[in-house]
């Protein structure tokens, strides 16, 4: 009986990508669940022992956790949300036939393609108390008598930081929406139009159900994206003030900073799980599909 000659090319092929996701993804993780059960504080590197679920007990009996659970759901809710509707409307915009489409449709990229530190240092920028383009705006059109600390204020803050990355990631939604529009056939519409059906009618009928799949995965993986942002909170208000723009990201961020690795790895398990119930339903359903 003849042997099936086996074609390894494939496998080579995709070797280089599988150690370099090993290496950098896969024992990073399982290296974060070891330490995750073990009091693992670099400041005092002789007393690491294993402690067993005590990380775990010591979160979800934190203040500070909870504080910062609820900001990532505002955060993600409130940024992934309004992300997402301009975006949508922004795409329906540049789908138009006008002049400039192409410059309009290279600049709408800039706020994607600028680096998320230097956003946060941009918009701290603006919203500066003392010398900040918004300020010096809302004073000169009359609205306020004297410049607002924004970022300084816990009333302020965490509103200030959200519009921050709505602002970044509208251009994502955006592109990706304007590629799916492009791919719908302009037969429907035409038959959409000899029916006599209205603008708000194709939209709802023929438009969003061929964006079904482009919309799902562009939102979820904005949800994993976001939920994951350090860099723009980081650098515009490092979690403050008063806890108000802790994220469970940030906060992760902020205890491994200090070397808490045990804790920090305990609720960087806590956010991976959570973004895994977001993730795998849908992807449940596409393997389904297929």
């Amino acid at each position: 009986m003849r042997r099936k000659n086996i074609n390894i090319w494939p496998y080579l092929l995709v070797l280089p990508a599988l150690l370099i996701v090993t290496f950098v993804v896969f024992i990073p993780v399982i290296e974060a669940i070891f330490m995750s059960f073990q009091s693992y504080d670099l400041r005092r590197p002789d007393k690491i022992a294993y402690l067993g679920f005590r990380n775990f007990a010591d979160m979800f009996s934190d203040p500070i956790f909870w504080l910062a659970f609820k900001n990532t759901i505002i955060w993600v809710v409130f940024g992934v949300g309004l992300q997402f509707l301009f975006g949508f409307i922004l795409a329906l915009l540049l789908n138009q036939s006008f002049r400039g489409r192409g410059i309009i449709r290279a600049v709408s990229l800039i706020p994607w393609a600028t680096p998320g530190v230097l956003i946060g240092l941009m918009w701290k920028w603006i919203y500066d108390g003392n010398y900040g383009v918004l300020n010096d705006l809302l004073i000169k059109l009359g609205l306020l008598d004297q410049g607002i600390t924004f970022l300084s204020q816990t009333s302020t803050a965490f509103g200030s930081v959200i519009v921050t990355i709505i602002w970044q990631g509208i251009p994502f939604f955006a592109i990706m929406i304007l590629a799916g529009l492009q791919v719908i056939s302009r037969e429907m519409y035409e038959a959409a139009d000899i029916d006599g059906a209205s603008k708000l009618q194709k939209l709802i009928h023929i438009t969003i159900p061929s964006l079904k799949n482009v919309i799902i995965i562009t939102i979820l993986l904005r949800i994993i994206w976001v939920s994951n942002s350090v860099d723009i909170i980081h650098n515009m208000t490092g979690g403050g003030p008063s806890y108000s723009t802790q994220t469970l990201s940030v906060y992760i961020f902020n205890k491994a900073t200090v070397l808490d690795l045990g804790y920090s790895s305990s609720m960087a398990l806590f956010l991976m799980f959570m973004l895994a119930m977001v993730a795998v339903p849908y992807l449940k359903n596409a393997f389904k599909e297929r």
